[in-house]
C-alpha cells in the first residue's frame, strides 16, 4: 500500500511538472484535479512558518525546537515523491514536450486545453457545494476569467541575456502562479521574454542561473502562499469562484491556432488531430474525477467544502 501511495503521488507531481513546462498550463490546476493542491499549499506555508520560527520573525521567540517541530509535522510521506515525480518531469518536459511544442503546436495545445477544461469542473463544483453560484459571484468568474484572457493576449517578449537580478525577480513572480490555478508561470516567463532563457539554462545546467531563479522562486513563495492558504481556510467560496474565472480565462493561451502576436484563429489546418488530442485531455481528466466520485471526496475536498 505503501508503495502504491508513493507511485501515485509520483505520477501526481510529474503531472504537475509536465504542466509546469507548457505556456498557458498551471501546475497548480493539475494539483486541484488530482486532489492535492491545498495540502500542498499549507505545506509550503508551514515550511515559510518553520524558517520565520527559526528566525524569530513568528510571533513569539525565536525557537529551534519549534521550528524543527513545525519542519517534522509536514506531510513528508506525499512532498518528497510529489517533488521527486516534478523534478523529473521539468527535465525531461524541456528536453521532450518544449521540442514537441514547437513542432506540433496544434496537436499540444489541443491536449492541454482538454486537461484544463474539464478540469474546471473541480473547483466550479466546490463553489456549489459551499453556497452555490449567486449573480454577484458569477460576475466575480467572469471579472477574473476576463483578467486573464486579456493577461494572456499580450505579446511575447524577448530576452536573449537577462541579468541575474531579472532572473531572480521574473521566478518570484512566475512562482506565483505555480500554485495559482489558471495561471501559467511557463506564460509569464514566456510573456515577459524569460521562458528560452530559463529552458535553456536547465538543458544546459547553467546552475548560476538555476540557483538565482530558486531564490527567487523561494521568496515569491514566502509571500504569496501564506495570504492563499488563509483565503482557502476563510474565504473558501469567493477564493474558488476566482481560481475558476482564472481557470476558463487561461483557456486562451491554449487554443490551437493563434498567429504570431497571439492573436486568436479560426480553426484551418490539423482540426481532426486537434479534435481527437482534445476528447483525449478531456477524458483523462473526467476518469480521474470518476475515481475520485468513485472512492469519494479527498480529505482536502472536505476541508475546503466546510471552510
Amino acid at each position: 500500500m505503501a508503495v502504491l501511495k508513493f507511485i501515485t503521488n509520483l505520477g501526481r507531481g510529474a503531472l504537475m511538472g509536465s504542466a509546469e513546462v507548457v505556456p498557458g498550463v498551471s501546475g497548480g490546476t493539475l494539483a486541484l484535479i488530482v486532489g492535492i493542491y491545498q495540502t500542498l499549499i499549507n505545506s509550503i506555508a508551514d515550511l515559510v512558518l518553520s524558517v520565520r520560527q527559526l528566525v524569530g520573525l513568528a510571533p513569539g521567540k525565536a525557537s529551534t525546537k519549534t521550528a524543527v517541530s513545525t519542519f517534522k509535522s509536514l506531510p513528508w510521506r506525499l512532498l518528497i515523491p510529489v517533488a521527486i515525480g516534478m523534478g523529473a518531469a521539468v527535465i525531461l518536459g524541456a528536453k521532450l514536450i518544449e521540442p514537441l511544442l514547437d513542432e506540433q503546436p496544434i496537436a499540444m495545445k489541443a491536449l492541454f486545453f482538454g486537461l484544463v477544461i474539464a478540469g474546471t469542473y473541480v473547483p466550479a463544483h466546490m463553489v456549489t457545494k459551499v453556497g452555490g453560484w449567486s449573480p454577484s459571484f458569477v460576475l466575480l468568474g467572469l471579472i477574473s476569467a476576463v483578467f486573464v484572457f486579456l493577461l494572456t493576449g499580450l505579446p511575447q517578449g524577448n530576452m536573449t541575456d537577462p541579468s541575474l537580478i531579472v532572473v531572480f525577480f521574473s521566478a518570484s513572480i512566475a512562482i506565483c502562479a505555480l500554485v495559482l490555478p489558471g495561471v501559467s508561470g511557463s506564460f509569464l516567463l514566456l510573456t515577459v521574454g524569460m521562458y528560452d532563457p530559463t529552458i535553456a539554462a536547465v538543458n544546459d545546467r547553467n546552475f548560476a542561473y538555476l540557483i538565482v531563479f530558486a531564490l527567487g522562486a523561494v521568496l515569491g513563495l514566502a509571500i504569496f502562499v501564506s495570504l492563499l492558504k488563509w483565503l482557502l481556510e476563510n474565504r473558501a467560496r469567493v477564493t474558488l469562484v476566482i481560481i475558476t474565472g482564472l481557470m476558463l480565462g487561461s483557456l486562451r493561451a491554449l487554443w490551437p491556432w493563434q498567429g504570431p502576436e497571439r492573436e486568436l484563429l479560426a480553426p484551418t489546418d490539423q482540426v481532426g488531430i486537434a479534435l481527437l488530442l482534445f476528447i483525449a485531455g478531456a477524458a483523462f481528466v473526467t476518469i480521474l474525477l470518476a475515481l475520485e466520485r468513485k472512492f469519494g471526496e479527498t480529505e482536502e475536498q472536505k476541508d475546503l467544502l466546510e471552510a
